[in-house]
């Protein structure tokens, strides 16, 4: 067994990589969107995301990884640590660098442990995780953070690992959709009580009376031109609303041409022209909503594209859950239901870690009644 680690996916073949990603075909860990990200100057010291991926190799061939980042900031990560890194400075230490494991800008859950399946799971999990620990050594990092693992791997890391690199759970909230099986988006609304529809379709009829039309693409289906519109309407929403526009033309078109089917682009036309876009990924049983963008402003449009013209995609592709991106309590209403998220935590400083410890305790009661309480403001009928 040889243990290696790798600051470009690219020394790594791509085939080799995907074999590991497991019978979903998660888009968010697939070698193009992760070495993409790298190669189009997504990540990098100028966003603070330094790759630093553990590979695992029995016999020349490759058994295990795990993405892994060294970081300087918290930007990106979606389990916000903003308040963490304070405390550390405030105490007259230095939060970063840090290590993440996770898919950049993306809170997407997903493994974070990549195994052959056809290899020694157990012992691979051990190896990874004492490879981690060790870098972490290395590079004298304060803390190691496993964000949106599903829970079930996350148990397995607290059982397997809770004396060599002990774990601190975190939780959240996202906002999912699921399908009953539903025949079509109105038998979707079926579900809803009365008040609920109203609104819903008080939101869709805005659209249309407004006199857009919508146009759905694959990947390998968006020419130059539409590329072009998309970009700009991503770099839009971080114009208006502020932050970084970290992800690239280069980056999309060419995650468009490997991935294909699983990259959808929707946008919204008047007059003719282009005017918004939301981009989506999806797995075999999963659509993922991840960007939007737009020239002109129409009422409920970014509804319209973002959850309704997703939900009647994931509806028509026979896809089990539609996922469209964290935090929003407006998603509720819509018929997206509170779920639980997960990320793992370890800080070298034990002192530091005792006192996180008794904060998140509180923090995951909190979660878990906001979830009860969400779930209450579902507008299904009252039997649902």
């Amino acid at each position: 067994m040889q243990i290696t680690t790798t600051d470009r996916l690219d020394s790594v073949p791509a085939e080799a990589w995907n074999a590991l990603v497991g019978p979903d075909s998660n888009p968010f860990l697939s070698h193009a969107f992760l070495a993409g990200l790298e190669r189009h100057g997504c990540l990098g010291e100028r966003w603070g995301w330094l790759p630093r991926h553990i590979l695992i190799h029995e016999e020349g061939l490759l058994v295990a990884a795990l993405p892994l980042y060294l970081k300087f900031n918290s930007y990106g990560e979606l389990v916000f640590d903003w308040n963490w890194a304070d405390a550390y400075r405030r105490s007259g230490r230095e939060y970063y660098p840090k290590m993440v494991s996770t898919t950049p800008y993306t809170p997407v859950t997903a493994p974070r442990r990549l195994i052959h399946p056809e290899a020694d799971q157990e012992m691979l999990e051990v190896a990874l995780h004492a490879a981690l620990l060790e870098l972490a050594r290395q590079f004298e990092v304060s803390s190691v953070h496993l964000l949106f693992p599903p829970e079930t791997e996350l148990t397995r890391m607290q059982a397997q690992h809770q004396e060599a690199l002990p774990l601190l759970t975190r939780c959240d909230v996202q906002f999912h959709w699921h399908n009953q099986g539903f025949a079509d988006f109105d038998d979707h609304l079926a579900r809803f009580n009365a008040s609920g529809r109203k609104k819903v379709k008080r939101e869709r009829r805005r659209v249309q009376e407004a006199g857009i039309t919508v146009e759905v693409l694959h990947g390998h289906e968006l020419d130059a031109a539409a590329w072009d519109d998309w970009q700009r309407f991503y770099e839009s929403t971080f114009d208006k609303r502020g932050g970084y526009a970290t992800l690239s033309r280069a980056f999309f078109a060419e995650l468009g041409a490997q991935l294909g089917e699983r990259v959808v682009v929707i946008f919204a036309r008047y007059e003719g022209q282009r005017v918004a876009g939301a981009l989506l990924l999806k797995s075999d049983d999963t659509l993922y909503g991840r960007h939007w963008g737009c020239d002109e402003e129409f009422h409920s449009l970014h509804f319209e594209l973002c959850y309704y013209q997703g939900i009647e995609y994931a509806i028509a592709k026979g896809l089990k859950h539609f996922e469209p991106g964290a935090q929003g309590e407006h998603k509720v209403w819509r018929g997206f239901e509170p779920t639980l998220t997960w990320s793992a935590h370890w800080l070298a400083d034990a002192d530091f870690s005792a006192a996180i410890a008794a904060h998140l305790v509180n923090e995951r009661r909190h979660m878990q009644r906001y979830r009860e309480e969400m779930v209450g403001h579902l507008p299904f009928r009252q039997a649902e």
